[in-house]
């Protein structure tokens, strides 16, 4: 076992998780207050454009070629030298990040028809016309994003990783605050998230700031050029696609769902919300440790350390991941009705939700797999790998997204969205196997083993103990905490039991 990673991951667990629980809190705000309709719908679009290109330029695919680059020179050059990488590669960074963001604003109704066409022909422009102010708005978080994201990247490769895990929730409790006390104020109030998002992003950025200035490593304007930018430039350009394939196809699905039924968007977006939960607490948290790990063992040239935590990434992966997506699967319906169905988002509402999280929640094992056998190539320097999966990945959704959406609507959407992610994920391990890379052991295989019969027991008893939906229907708020929160407990309970029967150690991993 390895000690430190798991210290760390743990640490960015738990922040995580904090963060998590308070963007249920922000989702539960938005759905009470605001609900599943086409206003809703033109908020998430307007706010899913620039979150979608916050995992390009921030915690993704910048991330995950600027961690090695750093790590690299941390490894093999003085302090002097990684602040001049830092200011160069930081300045770049931000220039590019401000012309971006200028275009969009000036932009906004253009790129609301490019990713929301729907709301175009719609026979009510009001849900084109509210995209695009609220565009104008929360696309300059895609700069504070994308700067904290590069902050949180240096403070992570200095194993500083609980501030950058915890900065997330600064975001949720703005737009719960605006939610809650700003859109009283507003002639349109859902208007009030957007001034969130751009509130949060704001607040996010200062935050880590003095982090940064602790560790000596705050980054200054540079002139002139250096070879770590070209590094930076040959490395993300392919991984601008290959990382963020599964953020792309959840793009693509908005931009499809905008052509269906009102409320299409919003489903798919309370679904997502919360499989983004566990998929946050186990295959981004193993991600974000496992990259910095990564890149530290193959600067320093240490194969077999490189080679273990790939290995105890997916052990923890698997461990944590199996009975997460039973628990999606079974448990969908009751709670999007526990967290959501309140004032304006009704029982229809939840039920298309449900529909939709069922579907995403099947991948769930696949995104996880993605998150964590990604940084593999990357942290070797390879990013051609992971652009070719993800290309294949890529048209593979769009092409289910055409069958499966003529049939089930937004579902087949999800549907294909979790296909996706399981060709994603298969591509990748059979890339790695092929290059002599890592393939799986032994020991992982019987961990798979036991992991599946310690789930299907814990499936058996959520089947036969749980209560049944109009339970959910008929009672109140806590009534359904209680209950939700009882069956997870129980079965999360049950599940380590068995595996510990089994004679499964996390220590031991």
């Amino acid at each position: 076992m390895d000690k430190s990673f798991l210290k760390s991951s743990s640490i960015v667990t738990a922040m995580t998780f904090l963060s998590r629980i308070l963007g249920l809190v922000r989702d539960y705000f938005i759905a009470r207050y605001f609900g599943a309709n086409g206003f809703t719908d033109a908020f998430l679009v307007a706010f899913r454009i620039p979150n979608f290109l916050r995992r390009l330029f921030g915690e993704g695919a910048f991330s995950q070629a600027f961690v090695p680059i750093l790590a690299e020179a941390k490894a093999n050059h003085n302090e002097a030298e990684v602040q001049n990488v830092i200011n160069h590669i930081g300045t770049k960074f931000l220039t590019i990040l401000v012309v971006i963001t200028v275009i969009a604003v000036v932009a906004a109704p253009l790129i609301i028809f490019m990713f929301a066409w729907g709301f175009y022909f719609d026979t009510d422009p009001t849900k084109f016309d509210l995209a695009s102010s609220m565009l104008q708005i929360t696309f300059p978080y895609l700069l504070l994003i994308s700067l904290t994201a590069f902050a949180g990247s240096i403070l992570n490769t200095y194993d500083k990783f609980a501030v950058p895990a915890f900065t997330p929730v600064l975001l949720n409790v703005s737009m719960i605050l605006s939610a809650v006390y700003l859109s009283q104020h507003l002639e349109t109030p859902i208007m009030a998230l957007a001034w969130g998002v751009l509130i949060g992003g704001i607040v996010q950025l200062l935050f880590q700031i003095p982090f940064l200035i602790k560790i000596r490593k705050l980054p200054r304007l540079a002139h002139g050029d250096h070879p770590s930018v070209k590094t930076l430039k040959k490395r993300m350009l392919p991984a601008l696609f290959g990382v963020s394939v599964s953020q792309i196809n959840l793009l693509i699905d908005t931009m499809i769902a905008t052509v269906l039924v009102s409320g299409s968007v919003s489903w798919l977006y309370y679904s997502d919300r919360l499989l983004e939960l566990p998929l946050a607490l186990i295959g981004i948290a193993l991600a974000t440790v496992a990259l910095a790990k990564l890149s530290k063992h193959y600067a320093n040239k240490d194969e077999q350390k490189f080679t273990r935590t790939v290995d105890y990434a997916l052990k923890v992966g698997l461990l944590l991941g199996a009975p997460a997506c039973a628990g999606l699967l079974l448990l969908a319906e009751p709670l999007i009705i526990t967290l959501f169905q309140y004032e304006e988002f009704d029982a229809f509402a939840a039920h298309m939700s449900a529909l939709s999280l069922t579907a995403y929640g099947s991948g769930l094992m696949a995104f996880i797999m993605v998150k964590i056998l990604a940084p593999v190539f990357l942290a070797r320097g390879d990013t051609k790998t992971p652009v070719k999966v993800g290309v294949i990945a890529m048209v593979s959704n769009v092409f289910l997204n055409v069958i499966f959406a003529y049939y089930y609507a937004h579902v087949g959407l999800a549907i294909a969205t979790s296909i996706s992610a399981v060709i994603n994920a298969s591509l990748l391990y059979y890339y790695l196997n092929k290059q002599s890379i890592y393939q799986f052991s032994d020991d992982l295989i019987k961990l798979f083993l036991k992991v599946l019969l310690a789930s299907s027991i814990m499936v058996i008893f959520i089947l036969n103990f749980s209560n049944d939906i109009n339970f959910y229907l008929e009672n109140g708020v806590w009534q359904r905490i209680t209950s939700v929160a009882s069956t997870i407990i129980a079965s999360a309970a049950l599940y380590f039991a068995c595996l510990r029967l089994l004679g499964i150690r996390i220590k031991q991993l």
